[in-house]
């Protein structure tokens, strides 16, 4: 059972995602919102500090609540792409889009579920509605297969994603574009290739791989979860401190 101040905070998010409240417009007010979901004021309030913890929503004193301006961009949150990292070394870049499907609630495992904040008692959450989006792509540095990319987006939030041609489009340069990024988290780690990883990648299953695992946000929503496969003797990740 999803706790009433979430659902409150999903109605709101929701309305801000589909453009009924565009950046800088009030919302309903406290009271209505009470009325509208059968809850106490302090419940609202909940809801609504939390998001303006969050930078979504603003709230100033004697006027009501608004809808934050997003600032948040590609310089304030850098998503870098191997795209532009083989560019940028003078290496010839290309992009093999291996399957694209649409998800429903029925078809994600625990851990998307958990990533996106999808409930199995959901009831918006119907089994024949897209949730999620999910590509996978081989990327390619001088014909040779670099990285396995598997990446899903939630579909309400990008909902033209799944109709792009990611040969020439790349994903990340994508949401960035349509969902300007607020924040995000990464993890890497060194792990046996799985057979489907090593057949796109062109080593021997169980052979070492070092996997980034990235998920991002947008106006306090995850808005994609990726996993990026890399050889473990074709790629290094590095910078400067």
């Amino acid at each position: 059972m999803i706790p009433a101040y979430q659902r409150i905070k999903n109605a709101i998010l929701d309305n801000i995602h589909s453009g009924k409240w565009q950046a800088g417009n009030a919302i309903s007010t406290e009271m209505a919102l009470a009325a509208e979901f059968g809850v106490s004021r302090m419940t609202v309030n909940r809801a609504l500090k939390e998001l303006s913890e969050e930078r979504v929503l603003e709230r100033r004193q004697g006027s009501g609540t608004f809808v934050a301006q997003q600032q948040f961009n590609h310089t304030f949150v850098e998503v870098r792409n191997i795209a532009q990292d083989l560019k940028s070394a003078n290496r010839d870049y290309q992009a093999q889009v291996i399957s694209k499907r649409t998800l429903t609630a029925a078809m994600l495992d625990d851990e998307l579920r958990r990533k996106f904040g999808i409930d199995k008692d959901d009831d918006r959450n119907e089994h024949e509605v897209a949730v999620l989006y999910e590509v996978k792509i081989i990327h390619f540095a001088d014909g040779q297969p670099i990285q396995f990319e598997e990446r899903w987006v939630d579909a309400k939030k990008v909902p033209a994603f799944i109709e792009q041609d990611f040969s020439v489009v790349n994903t990340s340069d994508y949401l960035i574009a349509k969902s300007p990024l607020e924040r995000g988290n990464y993890t890497i780690r060194a792990l046996a290739a799985l057979d489907e990883v090593a057949s796109a990648l062109q080593i021997a299953p169980q052979s070492p791989t070092l996997v980034l695992r990235r998920q991002t946000y947008s106006a306090g929503q995850v808005v994609t979860f990726v996993k990026m496969w890399h050889a473990g003797d074709r790629y290094q990740f590095s910078g400067e401190l």
